[in-house]
């Protein structure tokens, strides 16, 4: 199933507690305190995936939770740093907040992204020692992680995109060119997502998309509208099919 839209919540880790511990040792009578930090919670991390083509995994799972930092403990070791959660997205994804609209991060390249931080882990009693308060029996909590909703947006990314009325051949053309296998048949709307194919010609290539039809009216959500309209933005070249048949009953152009 292509999905080119989802939403999903993202909980990136707590940092741990510190820790309330005195140094106990043979024939030390008081010793002075040593617990330890707390550690940092773990982030939730934006990853391009080129296998990936969609996003329907996000349809079966809407939160994601990165693990907590683990508490302090004696003598002064920080607690263990809570583990980070990858999240594999295709190349072309948009990450936007839900709340604002405010595009995060265009995932086009390889750069990971983090989209929310982990808390940082709290201070042990070790930190709170003073001359006036030498058995501090208390440490502090860690921070919460940041919590964010997101909304994810698929973008194709081809170098060209066929464009055209439905049923005009787009398709046909694409399994011509390449290696790619597009549903084809004599009925509108053949094509409900978009497919890429990769042409080659010589040391050269490029990657080739064919659109679903447009029809009068799509820039405003008549048809498959919006939905699809989206993919031909990064396109660097369109091309027009035109059926000059007139078989339709309509203008070719």
């Amino acid at each position: 199933m292509f999905v080119d839209s989802a939403k999903i919540i993202l909980k990136a880790g707590d940092g741990g507690r510190g820790c309330v511990s005195f140094h106990r040792e043979k024939y030390v009578a008081a010793g002075g305190p040593d617990g330890g930090d707390g550690g940092k919670g773990g982030d939730i991390i934006f990853e391009v995936d080129d296998n990936l083509s969609t996003l329907s995994d996000f349809r079966y799972r809407r939160k994601y939770v990165a693990e907590n930092g683990s508490p302090g403990r004696n003598k002064r070791s920080f607690g263990k740093q809570g583990k980070s959660l990858q999240i594999k997205v295709p190349r072309g994804t948009l990450i936007l907040d839900q709340a604002s609209g405010a595009l995060l991060q265009d995932m086009s390249d390889d750069e990971p992204y983090i989209v929310v931080r982990g808390g940082k882990g709290g201070w042990g009693n070790c930190h709170f020692a003073t001359p006036t308060r030498q058995v501090p029996r208390f440490a502090k909590s860690g921070i919460p992680g940041e919590e964010r909703e997101i909304r994810l947006e698929l973008k194709s990314l081809a170098d060209v995109g066929l464009v055209g009325f439905p049923n005009v051949g787009k398709s046909t053309l694409l399994s011509v060119v390449s290696e790619a296998k597009p549903v084809i048949g004599n009925y509108p709307f053949t094509t409900l997502s978009p497919v890429l194919g990769v042409v080659r010609e010589g040391d050269h290539s490029f990657v080739m998309a064919d659109i679903p039809g447009l029809i009068e009216g799509a820039s405003t959500g008549i048809g498959l509208g919006h939905s699809f309209l989206k993919h031909i933005e990064r396109c660097r070249l369109l091309v027009h099919i035109v059926d000059i048949s007139g078989s339709e009953g309509r203008d070719p152009i």
